[in-house]
């Protein structure tokens, strides 16, 4: 059942997801050669008792960190641990904040120094396939609209969607309806309505989309080796279009370089 927020359930959104956004831009700064990724999820911890919010992820399904950390050819929940970032690293910080009852959901991109322009390329463009995602969103669109945009972007540069995760609904719980692949056909899938709210987040490989997940669990990897991506915000459905609940500064635009 997808949930339509009350007004009072879409403030403390706004309010979560503006504090997740000052979070990740933290983490983001932080992120460069020479940090590991396990001092990064101390410092999201800190910086979130400090924001008075409460991690999702942490204990979500037994996942036992605050942030997920993924490093260049990891797709997605890369556990934080001792590894250090270096040089020509692209890293995936992906967090989730709890805020009043509300869960906010987002994730930036950071690359760190000499990175290859064809990796820096695949990176702009997720970012750029998310923004077209995010344009779709208005009511009475549908889900499937988002994920016809993000396909049509990635695919015409070559890349390839990573089918077994995608987006979601978001509020009361991290996960909700309805789920928001990136991939769809126009004017399919559920019914966009003022007062939805999802997380769309690209989840992209830079060669083929297969996957495999490590003996941790959780830790996903490209079976190729080529890198891979993932940003995301938080979207709110508004009466007249939408409104990112996790931008920062008042940009969407989610990707670092050191």
């Amino acid at each position: 059942m997808i949930h339509i927020k009350t007004s009072a359930e879409m403030q403390a959104m706004r309010e979560g997801g503006r504090l997740l956004a000052e979070i990740l831009h933290d983490l983001a700064l932080m992120a460069k050669i020479g940090v590991t990724t396990g001092e990064l999820n101390i410092k999201a911890e800190a910086l979130m008792k400090k924001h008075n919010v409460i991690p999702s992820f942490k204990n979500y399904r037994g996942y036992p960190a605050s942030i997920c950390t993924s490093l260049n050819q990891e797709v997605v929940h890369a556990i934080p641990g001792k590894r250090t970032l270096n040089d020509s690293d692209i890293l995936k910080i992906d967090c989730g904040v709890i805020y009043k009852g509300m869960h906010t959901d987002a994730a930036v991109c950071v690359m760190l120094g000499n990175v290859p322009e064809k990796t820096r390329n695949f990176v702009l463009n997720v970012q750029k396939a998310l923004e077209k995602g995010i344009a779709e969103v208005k009511p009475n669109a549908r889900i499937g609209d988002i994920g016809f945009a993000i396909y049509r972007h990635i695919i015409s540069h070559g890349y390839s969607v990573v089918h077994e995760y995608i987006g979601h609904g978001i509020g009361k719980s991290l996960h909700e309806e309805p789920e928001v692949p990136n991939e769809g056909k126009k004017g399919k899938g559920p019914l966009l309505l003022p007062g939805m709210t999802i997380a769309i987040e690209p989840i992209i490989a830079m060669g083929e989309r297969f996957i495999d997940v490590l003996d941790d669990k959780w830790t996903s990897v490209t079976r190729d080796g080529l890198p891979a991506c993932q940003i995301e915000h938080t979207i709110l459905v508004t009466t007249s279009g939408y409104e990112v609940l996790t931008k920062y500064n008042n940009t969407t635009f989610s990707v670092y370089a050191h």
